[in-house]
C-alpha cells in the first residue's frame, strides 16, 4: 500500500509532463483512471510509426469518453465528483467551454484538487498561445546557459520543461494541496506552468548572479562546463567519463588518479591555467578506456564516474544494488523514486489500452450497476 493508496485520480489523456505527473502519483499508490479519446487523435504529440511504449503511462485504467458529445459532459462531472484530484493538460480555457472547468467541478466536489498543466500557465500574454519544453525553457532563462560557448543553446532533452519543471512540480502542487484538504482545507486549482517550474530548477543560477559569482557568459563558469574538473572527457574507445572535482580534496584525488601528481601544472582556480589543465586532462583520458578509467577511479572520492547510455544505466552495479530499474512487460524502465520506508511505492502495470480495465475501475470508485449503466447511456466505454 503506497504512500498515497486511497486517493483517486481523474486524468485527461494528454501527453509529455501531466502523463508523467499521473505516474508519479500512481507509482506512490494512487489509484489513477485516465479518460481516454475513443480513438487516438492525430494531433496528440508527434507522428510515429510502430508502437510507441508509454512508460509514462504505467499504473492507471482506462475508461473513454468523447467530450465532443454533450451527453458525455455529464459523465465526466460524475467521475470528477468521486475523484480526489484531476489531471488535465489542455490549453486555458479548453474545459471551461466544455463545461468541465474547476468552478463546475469544485461547486460538485468542494474537496477537489484540480491540477491543471499547461506551458505558458493559466494566464498572462502568453497563456493562449501554443508552444513545447524548448519554448518555456528558453523563456524562463535557463536554456541561455545551456551549451558550449560561441554555438546555439543545446535543447536538454525534454527533461527541464516538460518534466522537472512540469510533471514533478504539478505533482508537488496536487500533494500539497491534498495535504491541505486533509488539514480540513477546501479543495482548489494547482496551476503549473512549465516556464515558471523551469525557472524555479534554475534557482541556485539566480542566487549565483546576483552575488556576482555568475558571467552570463556560457562556458564561463563553475557549473556549465566552464572549468576543466567540472566537464565530460572522451576514453579511447570514444565513450566519456563525467569529472565534477569541484572541491579542492577531491581535486587532488582526481590529479592523483589521472597521473598528472608529479606534473606542473597551473593551480585550480587560475583561470588562466585553465586551458592548459583541459588539454592535459583531455590527454590523460584519451589514454585508457572507459573501463579502464572506472577500475581506475573505483573507490575514490574524485567525483569522476562514467558516462552511462539509457540502455547501459539499468546494468551498472550500483543502480542493480539499488534495483533502481525495473522491468515491466519486457521493458527496462525507472523504478519509483523517491523510497518511503514504510509505504514504499511500486512501478504499476503497463499503460493500458484505451478502456482498458474501465469497467474494475468504475466499481473501485464506488459506481453500482445502475450507475455504471447510466454512465454508458452517457457515453462513457471501456473494456475489460
Amino acid at each position: 500500500m503506497g504512500v498515497l493508496s486511497g486517493i483517486r485520480v481523474l486524468e485527461f489523456e494528454a501527453i509529455g509532463p501531466a502523463p508523467f505527473a499521473a505516474m508519479l502519483l500512481a507509482d506512490m499508490g494512487a489509484d489513477v483512471l485516465r479518460i481516454d479519446r475513443p480513438q487516438a487523435p492525430d494531433d496528440l504529440g508527434p507522428r510515429r510509426s510502430g508502437k510507441i511504449v508509454n512508460v509514462p503511462g504505467r499504473g492507471r485504467r482506462s475508461v473513454t469518453l468523447d467530450l465532443k458529445e454533450s451527453s458525455a459532459i455529464e459523465a465526466a462531472l460524475e467521475l470528477m465528483s468521486t475523484a480526489d484530484v484531476v489531471i488535465e493538460g489542455f490549453r486555458p480555457g479548453t474545459l471551461e467551454r466544455l463545461g468541465l472547468g474547476p468552478d463546475l467541478a469544485l461547486a460538485r466536489n468542494p474537496r477537489l484538487v484540480y491540477g491543471r498543466m499547461t506551458g505558458w500557465g493559466q494566464s498572462g500574454p502568453l497563456a493562449a498561445r501554443a508552444g513545447h519544453d524548448l519554448n518555456y525553457v528558453a523563456l524562463s532563462g535557463v536554456l541561455s546557459g545551456i551549451g558550449r560557448a560561441g554555438e546555439a543553446p543545446v535543447p536538454p532533452l525534454n527533461l527541464v520543461g516538460d518534466y522537472g519543471g512540469g510533471g514533478m512540480l504539478l505533482a508537488l502542487g496536487v500533494v500539497a494541496a491534498l495535504f491541505n484538504v486533509q488539514r480540513g482545507g477546501c479543495g482548489q486549482v494547482v496551476d503549473a506552468a512549465m516556464v515558471e517550474g523551469a525557472a524555479q530548477l534554475g534557482s541556485v543560477i539566480w542566487g549565483l548572479l546576483a552575488s556576482g559569482h555568475w558571467n552570463e557568459q556560457r562556458e564561463s563558469n563553475l557549473l556549465d562546463g566552464g572549468t576543466p574538473w567540472y566537464d565530460s572527457y572522451r576514453t579511447k574507445d570514444g565513450h566519456y567519463m563525467s569529472v565534477g572535482a569541484v572541491e579542492s580534496r577531491f581535486y587532488g584525488q582526481l590529479i592523483e588518479k589521472l597521473g598528472l601528481a608529479d606534473a606542473d601544472l597551473p593551480k585550480q582556480h587560475d583561470r588562466n591555467g585553465w586551458p592548459i589543465l583541459r588539454e592535459r586532462f583531455t590527454a590523460a583520458f584519451l589514454g585508457r578506456t572507459r573501463d579502464e578509467w572506472c577500475a581506475i577511479f573505483d573507490g575514490s572520492d574524485a567525483c569522476v564516474a562514467p558516462v552511462l547510455t539509457f540502455s547501459e544505466a539499468p546494468s551498472h552495479p550500483h543502480n542493480r544494488a539499488r534495483a533502481s530499474f525495473v522491468e515491466i512487460a519486457g521493458v527496462m524502465q525507472p523504478a519509483p523514486a523517491p523510497r518511503f520506508s514504510a509505504t514504499p511505492s511500486v512501478a504499476g502495470a503497463p499503460a493500458p489500452e484505451r478502456g482498458e480495465h474501465g469497467h474494475a475501475a468504475l466499481c473501485d470508485w464506488g459506481f453500482d450497476t445502475a450507475s455504471i449503466a447510466r454512465l454508458r447511456a452517457l457515453g462513457l466505454g471501456y473494456r475489460d
